[in-house]
């Protein structure tokens, strides 16, 4: 039988109890913030379905798919493909749980069929077009009427590959410069429930002399980028079309191109997702992505240079 903290978890057990001891085992599992709650969300959205005194002994296949059929047919709420397979991922992993851990003879989960989502493939830059950006964001920093902000911003996401809503929130003592050597971007979140996102991360030399050229041009205060999100997706667009770029350059685009150079350099995979700030249940299909773009890549490589 299972024990968690002051839980004792047997067949005669409801579900309400047995969620808490799974959500004492997924923490010391070192599972995310964000993977827990998915979780724990799913079940207990699976425990109001059921009668309140159901043991976890008498759950049976049949119950699951009852839910199941109940969630895409028969609630009021829209339940989108992704939201189920990650809630059939949610019933296999708890159910798992109680059958490795003896609380269960049989796991009435194991045949259910798990349905994976399959998004588009993001569109990323290639290495030809990364420079080909690089150089017009140069260009713009030796105009009569110099642009700083394209160039910092380009290099910032792809060195980084933080999100939108990340940058916008840097201000400038998120840069920390105590080690001139090891310049840091620290990320950091208001909510605690988001502090597992909290990062630090390597900044290039060549991106800091372009800082410290850039602020020497514009009052920074408290935002490292004073300006809307939308006006920071425009400075990416036109300097893609000044670029000769037939794509629409995005913080999105720049931070798959990211992931893609940090798979593809051989980084250890949990280290990117780290890097990204990214839960262990994202990174699943992510990963996935990942491995297709590189390989797409890495195919095109061979032909240019096999002349084909």
């Amino acid at each position: 039988m299972i024990n968690e903290g002051a839980f004792q978890i047997n067949p005669r057990i409801t579900l309400a109890p047995a969620l808490q001891a799974w959500e004492i085992y997924l923490n010391d599992q070192g599972s995310s913030p964000h993977t827990i709650t998915a979780f724990l969300g799913d079940l207990r959205l699976f425990a109001s379905f059921l009668p309140p005194d159901r043991q976890v002994g008498e759950i049976s296949l049949a119950d699951l798919n009852n839910f199941l059929r109940w969630m895409e047919h028969e609630r009021d709420v829209p339940c989108s493909p992704k939201t189920l397979a990650r809630r059939i991922t949610s019933l296999k992993s708890f159910f798992r749980w109680l059958h490795e851990g003896g609380v269960i003879p049989a796991n009435p989960a194991e045949q259910v069929v798990q349905k994976s989502v399959r998004s588009p493939l993001p569109e990323i830059l290639s290495p030809e077009e990364v420079e080909s950006i690089l150089e017009t964001a140069q260009a713009y920093r030796q105009q009569a009427d110099p642009d700083f902000r394209s160039f910092l911003l380009f290099t910032l996401i792809l060195e980084t590959g933080i999100k939108k809503g990340e940058c916008l929130s840097l201000s400038p003592n998120h840069i920390q410069l105590d080690s001139p050597d090891n310049p840091l971007l620290f990320i950091r979140y208001a909510s605690p429930q988001n502090r597992y996102k909290e990062r630090k991360l390597k900044l290039s030399q060549d991106w800091i002399a372009a800082y410290q050229e850039y602020r020497l041009h514009h009052d920074l205060d408290d935002r490292l980028f004073p300006w809307s999100a939308r006006m920071l997706e425009y400075i990416l667009e036109d300097l893609g079309k000044d670029a000769g770029m037939t794509k629409r350059v995005s913080f999105s685009m720049c931070r798959w191109t990211c992931a893609v150079q940090d798979w593809r350099s051989g980084m250890e995979p949990n280290k990117i997702r780290q890097k990204l700030g990214i839960s262990e249940v994202q990174w699943r299909e992510i990963s996935r992505k990942l491995q297709i773009l590189s390989k797409d890549e890495s195919s095109e490589d061979a032909s240019e240079e096999n002349g084909s």
